[in-house]
């Protein structure tokens, strides 16, 4: 994979250089008189970025201490970002030297690194395209080679996802979706085994079944395991995601311009097989498990229609009321799956409604559910070191009744209210471990860049996830 970080010993005048922090430790930059006077009054102005051109190079100063961002880490990755859009044409290489406290060079370089990202499957000539950065040249002496090769599988695993996301109907089906992972694990260590449709009904998960009815591509139901021999748990983390391989809304059919993003229903997906990359890679010492119930949401002669009533695999039985609220279905089976390996905690992760994307807009994700508060703790404080943050959405009693069905147990929409929460109140009806729902409908489908998360599918999710493991892991040793 490229951009690939590592770690360098000097400075090197022959590449363009990013320098974080832009008051103290110039020297070694030797900085003429008029490089020092246009640099001093900038930081004046209080500029976040400031360039310096040589030649055929350029110093990039990121004045980290104007930063209108307060999360120095992310203010990091975002200069990062930034500098990869004024390399100089000649340059394939980006050194990256910390003058504040030598901490926050690795976060610049995944900002970079992410930044870099282009899906280039369908150019003609796909190297015109591509990036020009090919490496990022760390100068730190308190950065460890551990800590690069650990970010380097975990910006491969973002990418995935993001290819995972950005793909094509015509390119990643259900039964494409299940090969990919299967391969995937294969190179990387964890274990995949896919649910053909036979399985599927024998489990009786209708609502996997249900939503598949109109669709040519049978569903899958891909169960990914990885479990390191000195694992900290005993019952398994589970991680749910979203897999409608594409959404039509079925014959509520969604109007221009909604479905033109469709294809990144997949994101929830994306994100749990990004995370199973990067723990396989990275070996971290955890027991955790990916659910996905894969099919698309399409519109046929059979296709599933209003006043359905479908048989769930916990035995529930749901009327539909809009074929649009078609993941729930589908997670609503593997959540009740996930109840027979006894996990720890289950998370799934969707985008699951526009009601959450309108209450929060992108900077974030909801979350809501049954766990106990210190997880959603630790996932709040995982969500803002990667600075994919959580907010945490009211789960009360009351929201149930939207719920009720006079011809089954429990209908799969409500009212036009509160319509993130009704969602995650129909997903809790489906597990009874501890749980905990995250909609990315927000942040996982973007209409423009935004710094290193790139315009529609992004991987959101992934580094969210990986860091809650990480800090899980961190809290039982």
């Amino acid at each position: 994979m490229e951009p690939f970080i590592i770690l360098s010993e000097f400075y090197n005048s022959k590449t363009d250089t990013l320098i974080l922090g832009a008051e103290q430790n110039l020297a070694q930059f030797a900085l003429t008189k008029s490089e020092s006077s246009f640099l001093k009054a900038q930081v004046e102005k209080k500029k976040d970025q400031i360039i310096i051109q040589r030649y055929t190079t350029k110093l990039i100063f990121a004045n980290l201490k104007d930063s209108k961002i307060k999360n120095l880490q992310e203010a990091a990755r975002v200069a990062g970002s930034k500098a990869v859009a004024q390399m100089s044409d000649n340059c394939s290489e980006l050194r990256i030297i910390d003058n504040l406290d030598e901490t926050l060079a690795l976060h610049a370089a995944e900002g970079a690194v992410l930044a870099s990202y282009k899906y280039l499957k369908f150019y003609k000539e796909p190297g015109k395209k591509a990036s020009k950065l090919k490496t990022i040249s760390l100068v730190s002496k308190t950065i460890s080679v551990d800590e690069v090769i650990e970010q380097n599988y975990l910006n491969e695993a973002v990418f995935f996802a993001r290819d995972i996301a950005q793909s094509p109907y015509a390119e990643l089906n259900a039964l494409q979706f299940a090969e990919l992972v299967s391969e995937t694990g294969k190179k990387t260590g964890f274990k995949v085994e896919n649910l053909t449709k036979k399985q599927i009904e024998a489990l009786h998960m209708g609502g996997l079944l249900g939503v598949n009815q109109g669709s040519e591509t049978p569903p899958v139901f891909s169960i990914m395991t990885w479990k390191h021999e000195k694992a900290v748990n005993a019952n398994p983390l589970i991680f749910i995601g979203k897999g409608v391989m594409f959404d039509t809304g079925g014959v509520y059919n969604k109007p221009y311009p909604h479905m033109n993003d469709m294809k990144l229903d997949k994101s929830g997906a994306a994100a749990v097989s990004g995370l199973m990359m990067a723990l396989a890679k990275n070996k971290i010492p955890v027991y955790a498990i990916a659910l996905v119930a894969a099919t698309n949401n399409a519109i046929d002669a059979k296709s599933y229609v209003p006043g359905d009533v479908l048989r769930m695999h916990n035995g529930l039985f749901v009327e539909v009321i809009h074929t649009d609220a078609e993941g729930r279905l589908t997670l609503g089976d593997a959540l009740s799956y996930a109840d027979k390996f006894k996990p720890e905690l289950v998370m799934d992760i969707a985008t699951l409604t526009g009601a959450a994307a309108a209450a929060i807009g992108t900077e974030g994700c909801v979350v809501m559910g049954t766990a106990p508060d210190e997880q959603f703790n630790l996932l709040e404080k995982s969500g803002h070191e990667v600075y994919e943050r959580t907010v945490r959405f009211p789960f009360w009693d009351e929201y149930d009744k939207s719920l009720d069905s006079n011809i089954a147990d429990l209908k799969n929409i409500g009212g036009s209210d509160a319509g993130a929460i009704i969602a995650g109140k129909f997903l809790a009806r489906f597990t009874t471990s501890p749980w905990i729902h995250i909609d990315i409908a927000g942040p996982a489908i973007l209409k423009a860049t935004e710094a290193y998360r790139t315009v529609s599918g992004n991987g959101f999710g992934t580094r969210l996830l990986y860091r809650f493991v990480k800090n899980y892991v961190a809290g039982k040793k």
